[in-house]
């Protein structure tokens, strides 16, 4: 860190923290994280935990979500570049499979999840991300002419967090196989409504119309 300045070094020591969170988190679980482990990991003082941070919590925290919205924006560019919202989904999901459910990036998820449940600020904001990727989806599908822009927008986020859980569990499941049932839901002639069949008079005991 030899020529930097203060503002740089500060900038340094936080990145390198929040880059050994996301390591552990991953590696040993959101409360398996201490401020000692995260000092040695990130090669700093550990004093430096909380000049920079708060507490360890906001720490995590920090790191967890920045982890997701990177994740997100990479997302949401690929549903822009689709030449439809179907196309956009499957790209996206594509992009997910790069995934087996068992890499950092999925454990990283996985716990960020689990935390959001004791951790009231972290699942406020959390929902915040989730909120501004689905109202994204919302727009292409509606722009599109989907007559469920919204369910099909809350459906395919759900889908796709399923998607990275059971990848842990079933090494087997792929995009392939999912795929084609997201396009279905995607599309939009998905769910339109059946025109009623006409109603015809009652004929007379004769046969002719009343």
């Amino acid at each position: 860190m030899s020529g930097q300045t203060n503002v740089e070094r500060g900038r340094e020591v936080r990145s390198r923290l929040l880059a050994a969170a996301r390591e552990l988190i991953a590696e040993v679980g959101w409360s398996g994280v201490s401020t000692r482990v995260l000092a040695e990991r990130a090669g700093v003082r550990y004093g430096l935990v909380h000049y920079h941070f708060e507490s360890l919590q906001a720490l995590l925290r920090q790191a967890t979500l920045e982890a997701m919205s990177g994740m997100l924006d990479g997302t949401a560019v690929l549903l822009t570049e689709a030449a439809s919202p179907a196309d956009g989904v499957d790209a996206m999901l594509a992009e997910l499979d790069r995934y087996d459910g068992t890499d950092p990036a999925s454990l990283l998820f996985v716990e960020g999840y689990l935390a959001a449940t004791r951790d009231g600020e972290l699942r406020a904001r959390m929902g915040e991300l989730m909120v501004g990727f689905r109202d994204a989806l919302t727009t292409s599908f509606g722009a599109a002419g989907h007559p469920s822009p919204d369910g099909a927008a809350r459906t395919v986020m759900a889908v796709f967090d399923g998607f990275i859980l059971h990848k842990g569990l079933d090494p087997a499941l792929t995009r392939d196989q999912i795929a084609p049932l997201l396009r279905t839901l995607t599309s939009a002639k998905t769910l339109t409504t059946p025109t009623a069949p006409a109603e015809t008079a009652p004929a007379e005991p004769d046969g002719a119309p009343r």
